[in-house]
């Protein structure tokens, strides 16, 4: 009962990490490297509002995604749009975003484990015999309401409609009148706030650490490549794949395997399948 609980919950946990980065490639068909970063940077944003400033939690975390949000816009419209189309400048420019955002933090004196955010709910209820504490409860609850929102989004507004038409085809978006650089902004941004709430969720299960931003990054590569680059829906059952392998190798070999797992699982995929589960790039086979 243990594995189902805690791999459902670790399992909508990567689906967060992983929904903005899947968004942002599956548009734009950027690599946002500095994902992991604007992870972190969410929430020590956060947490400065809240207590450096003394503004309420909701209101910081409201201010925190619109900040984040225009991050995100910023970042494509000065320094991705220059690199679009060039796949290694692409790579080298938002690592480096994404680096001088976390060593900008370390220097800045964010660094130890003194930080951390306070849950949402306090307290922790049993279900099945086994305890959940209520942060976790939510973190399940809104993932879902995440993932049901973005996919209504995409299927039922204007700029959802252009979103999935210059994900589909970008030639085609053009000759329709999307303007595809806006619309690549615009996915910068929503990629970006997708990640801020993921941070904002999150990590109040445990402190906010610069380092975590690698982690974040790396777990959100293994969904997205598992799942197929460019496939939301992939990347969420790819999320379920590695989130219940993570929870089942904790239980039988230790937590210290669990981003061994993640590893593996890139690994394994582009050995075997190169444009993963649901992945918009063609085959290894069919390219050679």
């Amino acid at each position: 009962m243990d594995i189902l609980i805690y791999g459902t919950i670790n399992s909508i946990a990567l689906a967060l990490m992983a929904l903005g980065f899947a968004l942002v490639y599956g548009i734009s068909r950027v690599p946002n490297f500095a994902h992991g970063a604007i992870y972190v940077l969410s929430g020590f944003i956060t947490w400065t509002f809240l207590n450096s400033l003394g503004l309420h939690y909701a209101l910081s975390i409201v201010i925190t995604m619109v900040l984040i949000g225009a991050l995100g816009a910023l970042l494509y419209q000065f320094v991705l749009i220059r690199v679009r189309g060039m796949a290694i400048s692409e790579i080298i420019a938002s690592y480096a975003i994404g680096l001088a955002i976390l060593e900008g933090l370390r220097w800045g004196g964010f660094k130890g484990m003194s930080y951390t955010l306070p849950p949402f709910i306090e307290g922790s209820v049993m279900i099945g015999g086994i305890p959940v504490d209520f942060q976790r409860i939510l973190v399940v609850g809104l993932g879902a309401l995440i993932v049901l929102g973005l996919w209504a989004f995409t299927h039922y507004t204007r700029i959802g409609l252009a979103l999935r038409g210059m994900a589909q085809d970008e030639r085609a978006a053009l000759m329709l009148g999307i303007d595809s650089d806006l619309m690549a902004v615009v996915a910068m941004a929503i990629g970006a706030m997708l990640a801020g709430l993921a941070g904002v969720l999150l990590l109040p299960l445990g402190n906010i650490v610069v380092e975590s931003g690698y982690n974040v990054l790396i777990l959100a590569i293994a969904v997205c490549i598992v799942g197929g680059l460019g496939s939301w829906m992939g990347a969420v059952l790819a999320a379920f794949l590695i989130g219940f392998a993570q929870i089942l190798t904790v239980v039988y070999l230790g937590s210290h395997y669990q981003m061994v797992v993640a590893l593996l699982a890139i690994i394994f995929t582009l050995i075997l399948k190169p444009s993963g589960l649901f992945g918009m790039q063609k085959e290894l086979e069919e390219r050679v």
